[in-house]
C-alpha cells in the first residue's frame, strides 16, 4: 500500500498540472530516495543523504546520465516545491558518464520490409512516427485538428520541452488520415450521448480559455482508447488518447517478424526518418527543425550515419584494393 506521503505528493503535482509520466517518475525516484535511508522521511534528510543516494545510483547501480539526471531534477523538485527547503547548487556527487551512442536506423529496404508485417490497427501510427519524425508520445496524443490537409502538415503542440513545431505530412497519408477522422468522429458522436461524459481533457489553460472545447470534434483524440475511464485529475468520465505502450509492443514485435537484426523502438523511426532525409539532401537546419531539436548539434548525429567511414574518412586500404 502506498505511503501517505507519496499519494500526497502526487496529489501536489496533478494539480500543478504535471504530466503524467512526470508524476510516475517522480514518484518512483522520491521512493527510492526514501528505501535508499532506511525509510526516514525526506524532511530529516538534505544535501549530504541526496549526494550519497546519486552517488550511489552512478556507483553501484551503473545507471545512464540521463536517468540519474532524472534522479536528481525529482529530489530538487521535492525540496524547493514541495518541503520549501531547497537542495545547495553545489551538490557533489560522483556523475554516471556512459559511451556516446550512435541511433540505430534501419535502411529503406529494412523500413519497407517492417511495415510489411505492422499490425493493421497500429500502421498509420507507425507511418506517422517515420513519415514525420513524430515521437511516440507526439503520435498518440495527435488531435483531429492538428492535421492541415491543406498544407500537408501536423501540428506538434507542446513537444518535448514544452515546444510546438510543424512537421511534414506524407501526401499518401491522407486518405488513411480521412478515414481515421471518421472513426475517431464516430467514438465522439457516440460518447457525447453518454449522460456522464465530460468531454475530452485539455490543458488547464485551454480548458479555462474555451470552456466548450472539451466536447468539439477538433479537440478530440485521433486515435482514441477503446474505452472510457475516470480523470485521476478530478474523477471525469473521458476518453482518452490509445494507450503507448501497445504501439511499442506492436513496432517491437513486427520488427522481429520481419527478422531486422537490429533492436527496433518507436524512436528508430525518428532516427530513420531523419536519416533518410540527410541521404535525399535535405539541409541540417531544415532536419532539426522538423525534429524539434532546440540544438544543431543533437540534430548532426545523423550525418555520421550517412558519411563514409568515420567523420568521412575514405580508409587508405581502399586505394590498394
Amino acid at each position: 500500500m502506498e505511503s501517505k506521503f507519496l499519494s500526497d505528493l502526487k496529489k501536489f503535482m496533478w494539480t500543478r498540472r504535471y504530466a503524467k509520466k512526470t508524476i510516475e517518475s517522480y514518484t518512483y525516484w522520491v521512493k527510492a530516495f526514501i528505501i535508499f535511508n532506511n525509510k526516514c522521511h525526506p524532511e530529516t534528510l538534505h544535501n549530504n543523504e541526496v549526494e550519497l543516494f546519486l552517488s550511489f545510483l552512478a556507483n553501484e547501480l551503473h545507471v545512464a546520465p540521463r536517468t540519474q539526471a532524472l534522479a536528481l531534477n525529482a529530489l530538487v523538485f521535492l525540496y524547493r516545491d514541495v518541503l520549501s527547503n531547497p537542495l545547495t547548487l553545489k551538490l557533489n556527487f560522483n556523475k554516471s558518464s556512459a559511451p556516446t551512442k550512435l541511433p540505430v536506423v534501419l535502411t529503406k529496404a529494412e523500413m519497407s520490409k517492417f511495415f510489411s508485417f505492422v499490425p493493421a490497427n497500429k500502421i498509420l501510427l507507425c507511418q506517422l512516427m517515420y513519415g514525420s519524425g513524430l515521437r511516440l508520445m507526439e503520435a498518440v496524443r495527435l488531435r483531429i485538428q492538428d492535421i492541415d490537409f491543406d498544407y500537408l502538415s501536423i501540428q506538434v503542440w507542446q513537444g518535448k520541452g514544452g515546444k510546438n513545431r510543424r512537421v511534414t505530412l506524407a501526401q499518401e497519408l491522407v486518405p488513411s488520415l480521412r478515414e481515421q477522422i471518421i472513426k475517431a468522429k464516430s467514438v465522439v458522436t457516440q460518447d457525447l450521448r453518454h449522460p456522464e461524459y465530460a468531454g475530452v481533457w485539455l490543458p488547464y489553460a485551454l480548458a479555462k480559455k474555451y470552456p466548450n472545447a472539451s466536447k468539439q470534434l477538433g479537440w478530440h483524440y485521433l486515435f482514441p482508447s477503446y474505452r472510457l475511464s475516470n480523470d485521476p485529475e478530478h474523477g471525469l468520465l473521458r476518453r482518452h488518447h490509445v494507450d503507448h505502450t501497445g504501439l511499442q509492443k506492436a513496432v517491437s514485435a513486427s520488427a522481429k517478424k520481419a527478422k531486422i537484426p537490429k533492436r527496433v523502438t518507436c524512436h528508430t523511426l525518428r532516427h530513420s526518418f531523419a536519416t533518410h532525409l540527410l541521404q535525399r539532401g535535405a539541409d541540417i537546419r531544415t532536419i532539426q527543425e522538423q525534429l524539434g531539436h532546440s540544438d544543431v548539434r543533437t540534430t548532426q548525429i545523423y550525418t555520421h550515419i550517412i558519411e563514409r567511414g568515420a567523420s568521412g574518412v575514405l580508409s587508405p586500404l581502399s586505394d590498394l584494393l
